[in-house]
């Protein structure tokens, strides 16, 4: 072959390599299809049925989505993005992701898994996880009070109304075993809330209906690998003891739950169910706008004759 047919033969195949789709935009097309098609029904479909059960998206919104860098809030950014590309509801969006100390390793993967699924990050900084390393007391309750608030204020100096969370159905159960279990109170955690430190401000969780489980499957079935909570205390809390136990009241909550679920598989959403099925006839006591009822305050005193429930 000579030199010019050499040179021709080269441009000719530079210029088919530069036409045809690099591996990572065929990879995001695979996983931004997956959402549309088999993952439609147990995904998608039930992140749209909570935003329209709780109300939680209006005309003229803008909404701050927040991106700690694992699979949740990963996931919660694509579903997002789906949903204004489907343009049903006129809204605006941020991806806010706040850097509280992540190692160097971390804080990249962060960006490179952004960057693979075309997820803008607006990114600050703050050094919450050297805060409250030390704290022996409830640690990651801190911790999650501190990050709100920042995220709360960044949101809203960006022009944001609301943020979003990626706390999903098993987060909820969960939540609610252990107000019962290690706070003697029925609290659940609800699918949005106003900001009581910020005014005007509310927080959604829009994957309330969806199981951890098919966040996994959608995750590993695309080859995806996100940050854990990328935290050193609970890094080292995620180890069993010598006991065999953990030290973490969540992972213990998971572990309850999975190992009652294998003799009756409807137990997660049984607890899920009992949260908006609570008979305040059948309470010991009860709080309502901030005061509080108890059982032995109403016994005796008979039912109204539209057969209502009791109530101050």
């Amino acid at each position: 072959m000579t030199d010019k047919k050499k040179a021709a033969a080269a441009s000719a195949a530079n210029g088919a390599a530069a036409s045809a789709p690099v591996p990572d935009a065929r990879r995001l097309k695979h996983i931004e299809a997956s959402l549309r098609t088999k993952y439609k029904h147990k995904i998608f479909n039930k992140f749209v049925q909570a935003i329209c059960d709780y109300d939680m998206i209006h005309p003229g919104d803008k909404i701050a989505v927040c991106i700690s860098g694992g699979k949740d809030s990963m996931l919660l950014a694509k579903l997002f993005q789906e949903l204004k590309r489907r343009n049903k509801i006129p809204f605006g969006l941020v991806f806010l992701c706040m850097d509280p100390g992540y190692t160097a390793a971390n804080r990249r993967a962060l960006e490179d898994n952004a960057a693979l699924l075309h997820v803008p990050l607006t990114l600050f900084e703050t050094a919450i996880f050297d805060s409250v390393f030390h704290v022996e007391q409830s640690p990651c309750y801190l911790c999650a009070r501190m990050r709100r608030g920042y995220l709360y204020r960044r949101a809203r100096a960006l022009g944001c109304n609301k943020i979003a969370l990626g706390h999903h159905f098993d987060d909820a159960v969960e939540t609610f075993l252990m107000s019962i279990l290690y706070a003697g109170e029925v609290r659940a955690m609800m699918p949005k809330l106003h900001s009581t430190s910020c005014p005007g401000m509310e927080l959604l969780r829009p994957l309330y209906y969806v199981r951890e489980a098919d966040i996994r499957q959608w995750r590993d079935e695309n080859g995806l690998r996100f940050l854990q909570c990328a935290c050193r205390f609970t890094e080292e809390n995620a180890l069993p003891r010598a006991d065999g136990a953990s030290g973490s009241k969540r992972l213990e909550m998971k572990e309850l739950i999975r190992r009652l679920e294998a003799g009756n598989p409807q137990v997660g959403a049984n607890i899920f169910h009992a949260m908006g099925n609570i008979n305040l006839e059948t309470v010991l006591g009860y709080k309502l706008d901030g005061r509080e009822h108890s059982f032995p305050d109403t016994y005796g005193r008979g039912r109204p004759a539209d057969g209502s429930t009791i109530l101050p």
